[in-house]
């Protein structure tokens, strides 16, 4: 069934027509296969019916039936019924929101029909159409990568390494995986059951979850009685066996009394707790996507916060450009232009650009996308107009490869508009042409650059930012900002939001420092440090395992690709509704509206949860004490 590249590039170009791809729809080739947001109804239904306490209860008002009690059996067998029937309508009440949820987060599917780009459901792409992700995105199906320029996947949800894959044409792309950098086109060759997409997203999906502290403690006292009940019942039949001082029907429901001692109701307490507050909290814009995330808010000791996106709206603006004179000012301001909108692929960096500078789109002779992990973009054109090769990143990336030192008052300039939070990237050229990529393939950055200009980008901070930091310090949260800027333009911003007390001092740490050291200074500095910059995937991943290793409960919130590995690691993810799909996928918890204020009332919300329950525990444990001491002076 599969083509070649060069076929499929020559047939492909314009996808498949809508006749093709219903054909292939009714030859069994779509990819209708049905995704299990959540437990099923039966399954619901079956789980809550044969619990271990719910048969024992039946049975038990099955034999007194037959042994001539109607009153006691009735009575057992409604007690047994009631918990059935209030379980299973708090859990189906829990599977229709988890449908709701899992409807609103659905990735989309981008294919090219008939010549034009379209968006639709996932289930209706079919074998052999042809598809297109952008960075950020989820590749939905298993194809073969059709783009002219090389793209780099993150295979970590599939592989478990942090590396990203650079992907030629011709290169298998996996479902499951996401694109890093680069826009890329792919044919559809597993879709349905085949696909690793699907089967990763219905495990995923499945009505299963870590448990949190207030689940392991009730678990373990359920245990404990379990064996006092046993114990009991043990005691009470051997006395009848021997003695048979009392009728069958008596002992059996003596027996039957000793399962009061079981809190079978506090597990429906606990579902029902964590549906009110989900509601609750859903109310406030924080949307659960896991029941008992709720309650771990109250867990929470160590919060870490993405700086884009989190503190600042992820939008920023061209505020400065300061040349170097090697071009006039409005010939500069026109190669930024052209830049940016030549790119393939768009980021709020480009779009600043494009917004501030004039600038026609040309057509690429090679290109190096900007990602996360390698913080700087290149191209070159290919009618060789402008001449050379250009790169932009920031000033520490790109200053090892310059052909001399940056102007010291240059060098001045940035650390000033670092030091007011500004972004600061630098803009260079090497004039002769040289090829972006080694021998391998993999990205290479150019040597001899000349300095071009210097640009200072400003973010746009969230109204609400320092109001929700002070509330998070004042319940004793320690606040962790991680992110892929400038430590110092982190540091400035956290400032503006208010972060940490007057005048106190906190430590700031480059990811290049935090590389070269060894496993135990890193685990110190990850602890003794609040903000963390030029962090790259994989150290976030790291910090948040350490800070876990230390005993603290870590909340994550992030919106990127790029928070994908820390936000799994974590006690915790939170996802940004703006996020890219592969955070919304894998949080706990998305903030509906971008709202960073949500967060603390739902804080507020997991103590009230558990200071309830904890009271509920109180109760349940003096009563079930004081039925046990009956239990046993009637015995003796």
């Amino acid at each position: 069934m599969n083509l070649s590249l060069g076929q499929t590039n020559e047939r492909q170009r314009g996808g498949l027509t809508e006749a093709e791809a219903a054909a292939r729809r009714a030859q069994g080739q779509g990819n209708d296969f049905k995704l299990r947001t959540s437990r099923t109804y039966a399954e619901i239904v079956r789980e809550n019916v044969f619990t271990f306490f719910n048969i024992v209860l039946f049975s038990l008002a099955l034999l007194l039936l037959l042994l001539g009690s109607p009153k006691d059996a009735f009575f057992t067998g409604v007690v047994a019924l009631f918990n059935v029937v209030v379980a299973t309508a708090q859990e189906l009440r829990a599977k229709w929101k988890l449908d709701r949820i899992a409807l609103l987060t659905q990735p989309k599917a981008t294919v090219i029909r008939e010549g034009q780009e379209k968006v639709i459901d996932p289930g209706e792409v079919v074998f052999g159409d042809l598809l297109v992700a952008e960075a950020g995105d989820q590749i939905i199906v298993d194809g073969l990568l059709l783009s002219n320029h090389h793209a780099e996947m993150d295979e970590s949800l599939l592989t478990g390494e942090a590396d990203s894959i650079t992907k030629q044409p011709g290169d298998e792309v996996y479902s499951g995986s996401f694109v890093v950098s680069g826009r890329v086109e792919y044919e559809a060759h597993k879709v349905g059951s085949e696909s690793l997409a699907n089967k990763l997203t219905e495990g995923a999906r499945e009505f299963t979850s870590e448990l949190t502290p207030l689940q392991r403690e009730i678990n373990l006292i359920v245990r404990i009685l379990l064996g006092v009940v046993l114990f009991f019942g043990v005691i009470i039949m051997l006395n009848y066996l021997i003695y048979q001082e009392v009728s069958l029907v008596q002992a059996v429901r003596d027996a039957s009394v000793t399962f009061g001692l079981t809190p079978s109701s506090l597990f429906l307490m606990i579902v029902t707790a964590y549906a009110l507050g989900a509601l609750r909290i859903a109310n406030k814009g924080a949307l659960v996507q896991r029941a008992n995330s709720v309650e771990s808010l109250c867990h929470v000791s160590v919060l870490c916060l993405d700086k884009t996106g989190t503190l600042t709206t992820n939008r920023i603006h061209l505020d400065s450009i300061e040349g170097t004179g090697e071009l006039p000012e409005e010939e500069l301001r026109q190669l930024l232009g052209t830049y940016a909108r030549s790119a393939s692929t768009s980021n709020k960096t480009s779009d600043a650009i494009t917004a501030a500078c004039d600038g026609e789109p040309r057509a690429l002779a090679e290109e190096v996308p900007f990602s996360s992990e390698r913080r700087w973009s290149a191209l070159s054109f290919e009618d060789s107009h402008p001449s050379g090769v250009y790169v932009l990143g920031p000033l520490e990336m790109l200053q090892p490869n310059l052909a001399k030192d940056l102007d010291p008052a240059l060098a001045d300039l940035s650390w000033e508009w670092v030091d007011q939070g500004l972004r600061v990237l630098l803009f260079a050229r090497q004039e002769e042409e040289t090829s972006l990529h080694d021998t391998g393939g993999q990205p290479q950055m150019p040597t001899n650059l000349v300095p071009l200009c210097l640009l200072s980008f400003k973010d746009e901070l969230r109204p609400e930012a320092r109001e929700t930091l002070n509330e998070f310090e004042r319940a004793g949260v320690e606040i962790k900002i991680i992110s892929g800027d400038h430590p110092h333009t982190v540091a400035a911003l956290a400032r503006q939001a208010g972060f940490g007390e007057e005048g106190e001092p906190y430590q700031v740490i480059s990811g290049l420092e935090l590389a070269e050291m060894d496993q135990a200074q890193f685990q110190q500095v990850a602890l003794d440090t609040a903000i963390f910059g030029r962090i790259t995937p994989d150290l976030k991943k790291r910090l948040v395992q350490v800070l876990r290793q230390e005993g603290h409960y870590v909340a994550m919130i992030g919106d990127g690709v790029n928070d994908v590995l820390a936000l799994k690691q974590a006690n915790l993810g939170v996802a940004m509704q703006s996020g890219s799909q592969a955070t919304r996928g894998v949080a706990d918890i998305v903030l509906l509206g971008d709202s960073f204020g949500a967060l603390p009332e739902a804080f507020t919300e997991g103590q009230r949860i558990w200071n309830g329950m904890e009271d509920i525990l109180r109760l349940y444990m003096t009563r079930i004490f004081s039925l046990a001491l009956l239990i046993t002076m009637i015995a003796m």
